[in-house]
C-alpha cells in the first residue's frame, strides 16, 4: 500500500511539474530590432547612427495580399501613411576621418553600441542575433558607403 502512494505522489508531482513547465512555455516571446547604420565614406562626411523604433506597430495594417496572381496594392499606404514618428537616433562617429581609419571613431562606436546593449539588458531584454551588411563599392569613383548592423532582442 505504501509503494502505490508514493508511486500515485511521484506521479502527481510530474503531472505537475510538467503542466507547470507547458503554462510557462506557452508565453510568447516579444522581439524588437535595434539598427546600427555607420558611413564608410572616405570623405567622413556621412552620417552613422544607432536607431531604435519607439512605435509598436502591427504589420497586418500595412500589407496587401495576392489573392489572383495580380500584383498586390494597397494606395491607403502609400507615402506620409508609412512612417514612424517615435524612435530613438544616437549620433556615432563615422569610420574614416578623412581618408584613413579613424580608430578612436570606431572605439567610441563600439563604447556607445556596448552602452546601448547593456540598457536594453538593464530593461530586461536579451540579445539573440546579430546581423550585418555592407556597401562599400557601387563602381569607379564611388568613396561612399554603408554597415548595416541589426541587434535582435527579445525577452
Amino acid at each position: 500500500m505504501k509503494s502505490h502512494l508514493s508511486y500515485f505522489a511521484i506521479l502527481f508531482f510530474l503531472s505537475t511539474y510538467t503542466y507547470a513547465q507547458q503554462a510557462d512555455n506557452s508565453a510568447k516571446p516579444e522581439f524588437k530590432i535595434v539598427t546600427i547604420v555607420e558611413s564608410i565614406s572616405l570623405r567622413g562626411n556621412g552620417e552613422s547612427r544607432i536607431i531604435d523604433s519607439q512605435t509598436e506597430v502591427d504589420d497586418s495594417e500595412y500589407a496587401s495580399f495576392k489573392t489572383d496572381g495580380s500584383k498586390a496594392k494597397n494606395r491607403a499606404l502609400e507615402g506620409k501613411h508609412i512612417k514612424i514618428d517615435k524612435l530613438e537616433e544616437i549620433k556615432l562617429r563615422n569610420i574614416f576621418d578623412g581618408f584613413e581609419v579613424a580608430p578612436k571613431n570606431v572605439a567610441f562606436n563600439d563604447a556607445m553600441t556596448s552602452s546601448k546593449i547593456n540598457s536594453m539588458v538593464k530593461e530586461g531584454w536579451n540579445l539573440v542575433y546579430v546581423t550585418s551588411a555592407v556597401e562599400s563599392d557601387a563602381g569607379d569613383g564611388d568613396l561612399n558607403g554603408i554597415l548595416i548592423t541589426r541587434l535582435f532582442f527579445s525577452k
